[in-house]
């Protein structure tokens, strides 16, 4: 069974020093660059594009709000025109870099409170996924399955990919538990990779309180700037390899 790995990588900031991205980019299959909005700048951004061709590892946009305060992890009210602008301008700054390397860019993932927003709100989600398409239909939308975004991307026919995250629990809902509970972290690695296997076995989210909702898996996500990422991105793929599963870069599934 072909499965993907990715991580949210380049987000260098007063929240994290941004040390595990190359160990990380040896691991993993797919990068979420971020483009200097929620973190990073240009040096973080050619340097993940760098290590992306060193280690055949396919890159994507990873924009979020324009808050490095936060971290991106704030909620801002947008009008849909500042929207578009907030997307569009996040892809241009990392394609024209990636592309003046001789990388493509191969989709992108809502970062922060702008992805956990547009999980709830169909009206944002079809805005974001608009502009993805806009900027060029062979970009991937990269979300989470059950939620406002897969409906969006399904109403304009947009190339998407559902995620998975070994590092976070779920609520009821199949949505990510806040950030601000006691029990969204998962930073056992042994509990990420068990939990993990279940879900792409079952193909179905596993909430926190045992409930099971089945889904579209087409990758498995772990925050590059989690505590032990390192260490369950290892285990991780390590056990899912001895498992049969095959990694496999985002656009090269077979659903594409």
């Amino acid at each position: 069974m072909e499965t993907n790995l990715n991580c949210d990588l380049g987000e260098k900031s007063i929240h994290h020093s941004g040390e595990n991205d190359e160990q990380l980019m040896q691991l993993i299959n797919t990068a979420n660059v971020a483009c200097g909005f929620h973190a990073g700048d240009e040096d973080t951004m050619l340097k993940s594009i760098e290590l992306s061709k060193k280690y055949k590892v396919n890159i994507g946009a990873h924009p979020g709000f324009a808050d490095k305060k936060n971290f991106g992890r704030k909620k801002i009210y947008l009008e849909k025109n500042e929207v578009k602008k907030l997307i569009i301008d996040q892809i241009l700054i990392l394609s024209n870099m990636a592309e003046k390397n001789g990388v493509k860019l191969t989709h992108v993932k809502p970062h922060g409170a702008l992805n956990n927003m547009a999980c709830k709100n169909y009206e944002l989600s079809l805005t974001i996924a608009e502009t993805i398409k806009e900027f060029s239909k062979d970009l991937i939308y990269l979300i989470l399955p059950l939620t406002e975004m897969e409906k969006a991307a399904e109403k304009i026919n947009i190339k998407y990919a559902c995620e998975i995250f070994a590092d976070r629990n779920y609520d009821d809902n199949g949505l990510l538990i806040s950030r601000n509970m006691e029990n969204a972290l998962v930073t056992d690695s042994s509990i990420a990779t068990k939990n993990v296997l279940r879900m792409l076995q079952d193909r179905s989210i596993y909430c926190y309180s045992g409930k099971k909702i089945p889904c579209k898996i087409d990758s498995i996500c772990v925050h590059g700037d989690g505590i032990n990422s390192v260490e369950i991105v290892t285990q991780l793929k390590n056990y899912l390899e001895n498992e049969g599963f095959i990694f496999k870069p985002l656009n090269l599934l077979k659903k594409y």
